[in-house]
C-alpha cells in the first residue's frame, strides 16, 4: 500500500501532537525544571519546606548555630528524576530575623521516602 505525501504529513503531525500531549506542554522539557505555580496553597510543597527546616535543625544537634523556625515556602520548582526533585526557597526565622533559605529535596513516593540533599542561605537578594 502506498501513501500520498499529504497522508504522510498528516500522520507525522498527529504523532507530534500526541508526543507533546503525552510529555507536557510545548514549553516544558521532560527532565527539566518546572515552576510550582500554587506554592502558597500547595500542601505537599509546604510540608517539604517544613521537613527541610526540621532536617536542618536536626543536623544542628551535632554542633550547629541557632535553630530555624519554618514560616513558608515562597518559591518552588520540581524536576522529574528517579523520583521528584524539589528546589525550594523557604522563609524561616533565625533569632527573630526572617531570612530566605534554599533547599533541595528528593521524594520517591513509591518507597515512601524523602531526602534532604542540600540546605543553606539563599544567594539571591529578597
Amino acid at each position: 500500500m502506498t501513501r500520498s505525501p499529504a497522508a504522510t504529513v498528516a500522520m507525522v503531525a498527529i504523532l507530534f501532537v500526541l508526543f507533546v500531549s503525552a510529555y507536557g506542554s510545548a514549553g516544558a522539557m521532560v527532565g527539566g525544571r518546572t515552576e510550582v505555580t500554587d506554592v502558597k496553597t500547595n500542601e505537599e510543597v509546604q510540608d517539604l519546606g517544613k521537613f527541610s527546616v526540621e532536617e536542618y535543625n536536626r543536623s544542628l544537634k551535632h554542633g550547629g548555630n541557632g535553630e530555624l523556625t519554618f514560616v513558608e515556602v515562597v518559591e518552588a520548582q520540581r524536576q522529574v528524576v528517579s523520583g521528584i526533585k524539589y528546589y525550594l526557597k523557604i522563609s524561616a526565622t533565625e533569632k527573630g530575623a526572617t531570612k530566605v533559605f534554599e533547599s533541595v529535596v528528593v521524594v520517591k513516593p513509591w518507597v515512601h521516602s524523602k531526602q534532604l540533599l542540600n540546605f543553606g542561605p539563599s544567594a539571591s537578594i529578597e
